[in-house]
């Protein structure tokens, strides 16, 4: 005879009753007796019946095998009334029956239950996974499929299973493996039989793939917003530093002075390209599996256009097998992610190197910034930080999911249960890194004095000289670029600025300078001068700030 190990420990090893058990985890007694007739403890449970347990040797062993069964308790008659009942609800025939129906004889063992189970994470498809199955019922029902009656039966029992879900009160079971199956058990319970007629025509691998190119669609819709909402915020502070000059810099060296209104619509930039992936990635993914079966479709005179257009999707997918083993969708969500997180965080840094003493061209309000346990003046930028850090793994679940495809034959392969749990933690990575960005730069404050007086270190405008020398001495610019770069060595050994060298000293690098080579030195000069098309003179930021806000906020909105 063999036990389960939820009944061995707490008889055997904790040597408590069932009362007791319930007492010390702070959950009533039924719970842990269902959790006896069930054969595993919860994984929110698992840590405290280890530290009740003193951390007891052969600990795996004895939760996950398993193990001799001890001489029974006369007095320990509930545990026998459990067991007794545990397949008398339709949940529990269903467990009993492993899902698969009459192909194994026996259960499978406690460690493949707990690799096989992803309800703890794949319970976040609830939402889409009803949709789908009404989806899918309707178009059952309106073509003879399965009978009227039923239809409506399964519809009010898919409707009653969101509400109970929705507001916290449906038990998930991780017996019962994945969301699918945890509403089908349900659906059971509250319809009967009728409910065993909704997997018509359909396998959970069409299922799962329909959940969650929904699910990717919602995140995607979400997502979009969130970065023009975003995009909005920058736009706002280009507008209002059209004119703030600051230093632009190439291998983090002043090259020369721009405009932090310019400097800023460059990201604009880059999220409009990362919202344009987004719909790109939407317009690809909007093609509904549901109806391909397993792999090979279905004899059953479905409706597939139907469905398709009762969730949303522009067409059925064109072929079965392609339908149930494509992850591209997945994948190019991460993609996208992993670029748009990359922004993110080329934007983080340069909050970090502003807001130091070093730079002081910002500072970050106190909400998104921390101190030091040890050194009271310290005032980090946590927030833009942590931004940095998590691209890494949104970079991950990329490279994850596309190790895990890499190898697999078609069709589906359970390998693609993996594709969840990356999606999902990429999808609330960026969700929190954008908001995190955009309450930064909302609040930010730039500091536009030591902005500008840092603009004109590092000779930022021996460009502006070498221009100067082209366009009015008609001297070629290697030349000019030789002459300008000589002056620079002249200022370099003055201590002074180009702008602060005498004309004498000009000159006597190239006799052909005038006076007129002063009106170009300087840095506010300098940017005004920069009136190419995508320039950053302050006139040209103010239409490209208008531009965008046409571009990413109004005509997109």
């Amino acid at each position: 005879m063999i036990m389960n190990p939820v009944h061995h420990i707490r008889k055997n090893v904790l040597a408590m009753t069932q009362e007791q058990l319930a007492s010390a985890l702070g959950v009533t007694q039924a719970s842990v007796s269902r959790w006896e007739a069930l054969g595993t403890f919860p994984t929110e449970h698992q840590m405290q019946i280890r530290t009740l347990a003193g951390g007891f040797p052969g600990w795996s062993d004895t939760f996950f095998f398993e193990v001799p069964e001890a001489a029974p308790d006369a007095t320990d008659t509930t545990d026998a009334i459990s067991a007794a009942s545990a397949v008398s609800t339709p949940k529990e025939a269903l467990r009993a029956s492993r899902i698969w129906g009459g192909r194994f004889a026996e259960g499978p063992s406690r460690v493949m239950e707990e690799i096989n189970a992803s309800i703890d994470f794949d319970k976040r498809l609830y939402a889409q996974d009803i949709a789908g199955s009404k989806a899918h019922c309707a178009m059952l029902a309106r073509h003879g499929i399965i009978a009227k009656e039923d239809g409506d039966a399964i519809l009010g029992g898919l409707d009653a299973i969101l509400k109970e879900i929705e507001g916290g009160a449906f038990a998930f079971d991780r017996t019962l493996e994945d969301i699918h199956m945890n509403v089908e058990a349900r659906l059971a319970e509250l319809v009967g039989d009728a409910a065993g007629r909704l997997h018509t025509a359909r396998s959970r691998n069409d299922q799962v793939a329909t959940d969650l190119r929904l699910w990717v669609r919602d995140t995607l819709d979400g997502l979009d917003g969130r970065l023009a909402e975003l995009q909005a915020v920058l736009i706002g502070h280009a507008e209002d530093h059209a004119a703030t000059v600051m230093p632009g810099f190439t291998h983090l060296q002043a090259a020369q002075p721009i405009t932090l209104g310019h400097h800023l619509l460059a990201y604009v930039e880059m999220l409009g390209r990362d919202r344009g992936r987004i719909e790109d990635c939407r317009r690809r993914l909007n093609e509904c599996p549901l109806g391909s079966g397993a792999l090979a479709g279905t004899a059953f005179a479905i409706d597939r256009e139907m469905t398709a257009a009762t969730l949303g999707f522009e067409r059925p997918t064109a072929n079965s097998l392609d339908a149930v083993s494509d992850r591209d969708f997945a994948l190019e969500f991460l993609a996208l992610g992993a670029v748009l997180a990359v922004h993110l965080s080329r934007l983080a840094e340069e909050i970090v190197l502003w807001c130091s003493d070093q730079f002081g061209f910002a500072r970050l309000p106190d909400a998104f910034s921390t101190g030091s346990s040890m050194l009271p003046q310290k005032r980090n930028p946590d927030a833009a930080e942590l931004v940095r850090a998590k691209t890494g793994r949104v970079i991950g679940a990329l490279n994850g999911l596309l190790v895990t495809m890499k190898g697999l034959p078609l069709a589906y392969s359970k390998d693609m249960q993996e594709d969840k749990e990356p999606v999902f933690d990429a999808a609330d990575t960026l969700a929190l890194s954008v908001a995190a960005t955009t309450g930064m730069m909302r609040d930010i404050v730039f500091d536009a004095d030591r902005m500008h007086a840092d603009a004109g270190c590092g000779f930022t405008t021996a460009t502006d000289l070498a221009d100067w020398l082209v366009r009015t001495l008609d001297m070629p610019f290697r030349k000019a670029h030789h002459a300008a770069g000589a002056l620079v060595g002249r200022a370099e050994d003055k201590g002074c600025g180009l702008e602060d060298l005498s004309l004498a000293d000009m000159r006597a690098v190239e006799p052909a300078i005038t006076a007129r080579v002063f009106d170009v030195l300087g840095v506010d000069n300098s940017v005004k001068s920069r009136t190419s098309h995508g320039g950053t003179a302050p006139d040209n930021v103010r239409r490209a700030a208008a531009e965008a806000r046409r571009r990413f906020l109004v005509d997109r909105s």
